[in-house]
């Protein structure tokens, strides 16, 4: 191994890998150090994201979904399935299977791309030089001329309820089961709560939701924040909103979670108590005190717009930097530092970074929420579609949810798209299209959308904002 690098990129998940790759791909020496570690012992790529999130989450959240479809839903569109049972275990081989296919494929990319991919902890020191320590052997100095930092994230554990790997899981954990628990709980209902909450409750769980927030889903829009939380607790989940877990107790097998609302002081015994209350940067072990980075006050590396540090010729992107923690956020800081180490001048559009809240119906939504629009006083237009008035989802027997479209008053541009159905997650991909390229609600009336289709609903939501969609009773618009 060369002791020289043009670039090193401390850190492998989407964002890390994809700044390796990129830059190698421009010609560049590029080295990208990861100290992950598969279920069997061996190095991986791909960080969180491929290993313990957003991959092995989607295969569960896939598979229960169809399990749950096969038991309550198959005989409304007239299949028979005598019985539908469960295997944990092979639902989990299946999961390992997905992710080791992806890191493996992480691994290749580095290959064919000529990307130095090396196991262990990266440190960074003075002087753009990167300490490796591998898991093996005597640590070794490399010098860089740039640094990509890409440490990622790890989840916030809380005092009252301490992680035994057991009982008190946290989302990593929480899939690994080997059965399905009689109860659950869930601490957090933001995304990774409501997805894992999701995943165990349709394989058959009672699940109980105890979110600290009087607000269900503040970050989304009102209204889709307010059908959700219906759908959701229609499905059977125990939502229960500002409650203040103050502790936990396992006493033979169970877990005893206690937690303080507006009656008082409660309790709720489970099997597994799931801890979701969100992530932080993971920069411990990752900067020496000379390395000229600082960070700010939430612990995440300080950078510019550009992802660019406080000190020369050094970056860091991903979960570990301001902003969502977002793979695909990470993945295009990523790509943008790296072009401009190549000399180009790429940026990143902030205001169509798109999320997901992959339940069913998904949630997905794009720009600003009309909160967000009617606090900044900006006038503005709203045009919606159910799609229970969708032809393709009524023939899909998927009909919860709508499309909302906000839209500037005055230039009909475009402000915020968001979506509660079946798909959320790729019509929200047309609308962040849209909203790249300055597109109007208009503009989007004058698209044609092929039918029968999902994303009719949103050609139709996008009609409505002026009051002519075709398959819904126009509404007076509202400001």
């Amino acid at each position: 191994m060369s002791d020289n690098f043009d670039v090193v990129v401390i850190g492998a998940g989407p964002a890390g890998y994809a700044a390796a790759i990129r830059c190698a791909q421009l010609g560049l020496n590029t080295a990208c150090i990861d100290k992950s570690l598969g279920k069997d012992g061996k190095p991986v790529f791909g960080g969180t994201c491929l290993n313990w999130g957003c991959i092995p989450s989607k295969a569960l959240l896939d598979a229960s979904h169809k399990y749950l479809d096969a038991k309550e839903h198959f005989a409304e569109i007239g299949i028979t399935v005598e019985s539908v049972g469960i295997d944990v275990p092979r639902m989990i081989a299946r999961k390992d299977k997905v992710v080791s296919g992806m890191t493996q494929g992480i691994a290749g990319l580095f290959k064919g791309n000529g990307v130095t991919g090396l196991a262990g902890t990266g440190k960074l020191l003075a002087n753009r030089r990167v300490e490796l320590c591998p898991h093996e052997g005597n640590a070794t100095i490399i010098q860089a001329e740039h640094v990509i930092l890409a440490p990622g994230s790890v989840p916030v554990e809380i005092p009252p309820t301490p992680i035994d790997g057991d009982r008190i899981v946290d989302s990593t954990g929480a899939l690994e089961f080997t059965e399905v628990p009689e109860r659950v709980s869930v601490i957090g209902a933001g995304v990774i709560g409501l997805e894992l909450g999701s995943v165990w409750s349709r394989l058959g769980s009672e699940v109980v939701v105890l979110e600290a927030l009087e607000e269900f889903l503040p970050m989304v829009d009102q209204r889709i924040a307010r059908d959700s939380l219906k759908i959701f607790k229609g499905q059977g989940l125990d939502i229960r909103l500002g409650t203040l877990v103050t502790g936990s107790e396992v006493r033979a097998g169970e877990v005893v979670v206690s937690y303080r609302d507006n009656v008082g002081e409660q309790t709720v015994t489970v099997d597994k108590l799931i801890v979701a209350v969100g992530r932080k940067p993971y920069t411990e072990e990752l900067l020496a005190p000379d390395s000229g980075i600082n960070l700010d006050e939430g612990g995440f590396v300080k950078v510019n717009d550009l992802c660019a540090t406080d000190a020369p010729d050094i970056y860091a992107v991903g979960d570990a930097v301001r902003g969502p923690m977002l793979a695909h956020k990470g993945t295009e800081e990523g790509v943008m530092v790296a072009e401009r180490i190549a000399g180009f001048k790429p940026l990143v559009n902030y205001e169509t970074v798109p999320s997901v809240i992959y339940t069913h119906p998904e949630i997905a939504w794009v720009g600003k929420t009309e909160q967000e629009v009617k606090t900044s006083g900006e006038s503005y237009a709203v045009g919606q579609f159910p799609f229970s008035a969708s032809g393709r989802a009524q023939a899909a027997n998927d009909t919860q949810g709508i499309v909302k479209v906000i839209a500037d008053a005055q230039t009909d541009r475009i402000l915020g798209v968001h979506v509660l159905g079946p798909q959320a997650s790729e019509i929200v991909a047309q609308a962040v299209i849209a909203m790249e390229f300055d597109a109007s609600a208009e503009d989007l009336g004058l698209t044609m959308f092929a039918h029968p289709t999902l994303s009719e609903a949103f050609h139709e939501a996008a009609l409505s904002v002026a009051g002519h969609a075709i398959h819904v009773v126009n509404r007076k618009k509202r400001n």
